[in-house]
């Protein structure tokens, strides 16, 4: 049990360090999303990333709506959102919001996960029955002894996302240190409004995969909302816009789904099944 522990704590450490230093490995080895460093040669570029080319429960996935299985012994997300504050991050391979020591929980299983930070893939990583969207956001959760849980949320091209309004300066002072900024240098966002991010998860669909970076670190459980929320192309430009151009499409391609079952959690239909 302590060697489980000791080895799960080791991988939350490892991908927090990918998460708000470099998109490398300690060692050093980049990852990109083109060329020889690319996702097609992850695998090869450190011992660390062996999963992302041996995985066999990988992600980004297809989700094909008539294939995913209604689960009634699913529950809905508790998403105990609020307000938080948080640091803006230039990732190298993304832009994130980083959240320390933070009151904000889900509940997945009745196993309560702490938000630790959310971030942002043009375009989508999932695709809905073979349709790619413009941008994905992904709030990923970890337990005390390094079980994960990713909340995604995809995104068509329409009307302004009112979250983005909070961390739209914060996005331009990114972008305007370009080259002088020291990547993973943490930027203050000040208190953030959560609440808007709870809303599309009367339905959702799960499975069992991966982190959709290195190291591709498998058991993370997605939920991926069935809403398609809406946000403009000058929003989804500003989060890509601190990005060196390479990284500005970092989204890993769909991986085989293996045998795996995506199950669907309803709401309505739930209730309608109960009367």
């Amino acid at each position: 049990m302590v060697t489980a522990k000791k080895s799960a704590f080791c991988i939350v450490l490892l991908y927090s360090c990918f998460l708000v230093n470099h998109a490398c490995d300690h060692d050093g080895v980049r990852f990109g999303y083109s060329g020889s460093i690319g996702p097609n040669y992850w695998g090869r570029l450190s011992p660390n990333f062996t999963l992302c080319s041996k995985g066999i429960s990988q992600s980004p996935i297809d989700i094909v709506k008539d294939e995913a299985v209604y689960n009634p012994q699913l529950e809905p997300l508790e998403m105990n959102y609020t307000a938080t504050n948080a640091t803006s991050v230039d990732n190298v391979f993304n832009i994130a919001l980083r959240y320390n020591d933070t009151a904000e929980t889900m509940k997945v299983g009745g196993i309560k996960y702490k938000l630790k930070q959310l971030h942002w893939h043009s375009p989508s990583e999932h695709t809905i029955n073979g349709q790619r969207f413009a941008m994905e956001l992904h709030m990923v959760h970890f337990t005390e002894d390094g079980n994960i849980t990713v909340v995604a949320v995809l995104y068509r091209y329409g009307k302004p996302d009112p979250f983005l309004f909070q961390i739209k300066d914060q996005l331009a002072e990114l972008h305007a240190e370009g080259c002088k900024a020291e990547k993973g240098n943490p930027l203050p966002v000040g208190v953030v409004n959560m609440t808007e991010l709870k809303q599309g998860a009367d339905r959702y669909y799960r499975y069992v995969g991966s982190l959709s970076a290195p190291p591709c670190t498998e058991n993370v459980i997605w939920n991926i909302l069935a809403e398609v929320r809406e946000m403009t192309k000058e929003q989804a430009d500003d989060l890509m816009a601190p990005l060196e151009g390479s990284y500005r499409h970092n989204s890993r391609p769909l991986q085989p789904l293996n045998g795996r079952t995506v199950q669907l959690y309803d709401r309505s239909l739930k209730i309608r099944k109960m009367l």
